[in-house]
């Protein structure tokens, strides 16, 4: 009787848990919804894995012994609802983080990050232009650029065309963290010692908002952390430094302050767009972009 009691009560957390963090992820949205995808995905969905196993080995246990098994078989589908998202972080099941663009509040319009004409290698609101970032809140509307030749089978970090070429700060306001500390690794290999690698994170002036700009070169960055930059100006030049199998500049717009986030994807992702480029004002995947001057 006393187990069944316990089960009946671990059955109301779960039940409890799982409106908790949809509700967010689905109503309330903001920092909420964003922790709530990282806690379904990284810790819920493992932890469901585990009950399912355990519940099974009950319910067998149960129907062997001629028990009460009514339970245990709730007990079992919501280890499976919490076990689902499993699925999304091992990307079976690919499904972006559910921020509506026309909602989301604000988005800013910048000028375009490089100097020269440069390819969209990943960027947009969909599942199919940009996978690798809808899929976090954080990311939601990040955009990683390259220039050609890229996607080359080739561990010479010159033969990239982006490699080494100029950052500038796409929007005025002052530098929060500027770090370029951190080796370039070999293409091809992606074995980085940081997720960001080095990289220079701007607060907005006109929305107090924040810009981040990832995977720059080594001792590249001119800037410090209480500058303030003008649109234009010089703050790095383009590496492969953090978690990047080839060189690119990483760029998205958070809500949060991305130095005092207990872990980056705890932030929640704004829309970016871009000023006096050629196409549409969010550009996508394969998109050649060539900002005018």
């Amino acid at each position: 009787m006393k187990a069944e009691k316990f089960n009946k009560i671990l059955n109301y957390i779960m039940i409890v848990i799982l409106i908790a963090l949809w509700g967010c992820i689905f109503f309330i949205h903001g920092i909420s919804g964003a922790i709530s995808w990282v806690l379904v995905k990284l810790f819920m969905a493992p932890i469901g894995a585990i009950l399912i196993l355990v519940n099974l080995i009950l319910l067998c246990i149960c129907l062997v012994k001629k028990k009460k098994v009514t339970q245990k078989i709730i007990s079992l589908i919501l280890s499976v609802l919490l076990a689902f998202p499993i699925l999304m972080l091992f990307n079976v099941l690919k499904v972006r983080y559910p921020a509506d663009i026309n909602k989301v509040t604000p988005s800013i319009t910048v000028r375009w990050p490089l100097n020269e004409k440069a390819t969209v290698g990943w960027g947009g609101d969909t599942i199919e232009i940009n996978v690798p970032h809808v899929i976090w809140a954080s990311e939601r509307w990040a955009y990683d650029l390259v220039m050609e030749p890229s996607n080359i089978d080739s561990k010479n970090l010159n033969d990239f065309g982006i490699y080494d070429k100029e950052v500038v700060a796409p929007v005025s306001g002052t530098i929060i963290a500027a770090y370029d500390e951190e080796n370039d690794i070999l293409p091809n290999t992606e074995n980085f010692i940081s997720m960001e690698g080095n990289h220079v994170y701007i607060k907005i002036d006109e929305t107090g908002t924040f810009l981040l700009l990832n995977h720059l070169k080594k001792d590249s960055v001119p800037v410090k952390v209480g500058d303030h930059v003008k649109e234009g100006d010089v703050i790095g030049k383009v590496g492969n430094s953090g978690s990047t199998s080839e060189p690119h500049l990483h760029i998205h717009h958070q809500r949060q302050d991305p130095t005092k986030t207990i872990h980056p994807t705890f932030a929640e992702g704004l829309p970016l767009y871009f000023k006096d480029i050629n196409g549409k004002a969010m550009p996508e995947k394969g998109t050649v972009i060539t900002p005018k001057k």
